[in-house]
């Protein structure tokens, strides 16, 4: 597992056909249910997403946005629209509010899957939970509005959207929330990688011969031993220049990404496993003596391990110096 495919460890979409709707304009659907994450992708026909407290985004035919939460936001015919907003959450609007068609599949009476019908706009929108810190280290990375870029990777997708949604077969909810999962980690992975862009220092270092495989170690075998020298060796340079590169390109010595991520993955094992023993997690992410643990992940976090298991309020980790 490298680092980036790490934060996505459980991100799955959930319920997508909530959106999969052909709308004929006027039409504005209020999105209230405070998704982390949502991916709205217009198969056909245009509209304006409009978040809360920020200037209207528009999306045409084939073009994908992801708006992180929690705030709501409105996706309209048009900015000024005389529609009355229809609040939408897990199960969207039925047809008698406001003209949304939500079902498996497209009819005729509906319009085609790809929004021709009537000057209909056609929405796919997939809503993803966050499930801990993990998680949460990728949102933190990520605009309030992120455009995908046309003709990227997450186009390639849309044939295969278009075609599911086309007819009702069995499997329909699992294969879309499956192609929204796709078209999530090429959008976001395409904002990485823009021209001028300003990625995370992680993400950048993954692309360099050594810290990236650095990362990828530690990422693998978050709980082995690691000793910059280990690091050093497995990846075929000095201790030295390991250790430069590494602060050089991401910010922190290797032991301090290797300390603060630890303690990500043990804060979820700590709420996820409410059976376990602080010292068992403390073993599951690489500490012999609970004590050294608790001591760590107190000084990380903000809070006991105890603590966060019961709930208090940690400091935010952020993503691995971003």
């Amino acid at each position: 597992m490298d680092a980036f495919g790490d934060l996505f460890r459980g991100m799955r979409a959930r319920g997508s056909l909530f959106g999969n709707s052909t709308l004929s304009p006027p039409w504005a659907l209020h999105f209230v249910d405070g998704a982390p994450l949502t991916l709205c992708t217009v198969l056909g026909g245009s509209g304006w997403i409009v978040p809360e407290h920020r200037a209207p985004v528009p999306l045409g035919a084939g073009e994908t946005v992801i708006v992180r939460g929690p705030a709501p936001f409105t996706f309209v015919d048009e900015v000024d629209t005389r529609a009355v907003p229809v609040p939408c959450g897990e199960h969207c609007a039925a047809p008698e509010q406001g003209g949304t068609r939500h079902r498996i599949g497209w009819t005729r009476e509906c319009g085609d899957a790809d929004g021709s019908g009537d000057g209909a706009t056609t929405l796919i929108v997939g809503a993803y939970p966050v499930r801990g810190e993990v998680n949460r280290r990728l949102l933190e990375a990520l605009p309030v509005v992120l455009r995908a870029t046309p003709g990227g990777g997450a186009e390639a997708i849309l044939g295969h959207l278009a075609a599911e949604v086309a007819t009702d077969t069995p499997g329909q909810q699992v294969v879309l929330d499956r192609l929204l999962d796709w078209m999530l980690v090429c959008a976001v992975r395409e904002y990485f990688d823009r021209p001028g862009g300003t990625p995370p220092p992680w993400y950048a270092a993954q692309r360099d011969p050594v810290v990236g495989e650095a990362l990828r170690l530690l990422h693998a075998e978050p709980s082995a031993p690691w000793t910059v020298s280990s690091i050093a060796g497995r990846t075929g340079v000095s201790r030295s220049t390991l250790a430069k590169r590494f602060v050089d390109l991401v910010g922190e010595p290797p032991l301090t990404y290797l300390t603060r991520w630890r303690m990500t993955l043990a804060a979820d094992l700590l709420v996820e496993r409410e059976t376990a023993t602080v010292a068992a997690v403390a073993h599951a992410v690489g500490y012999s003596d609970p004590f050294a643990f608790s001591a760590a992940f107190k000084r990380i976090r903000g809070v006991s391990p105890s603590g966060h298991r019961r709930g208090g309020t940690p400091v935010p980790a952020g993503p691995p110096r971003a």
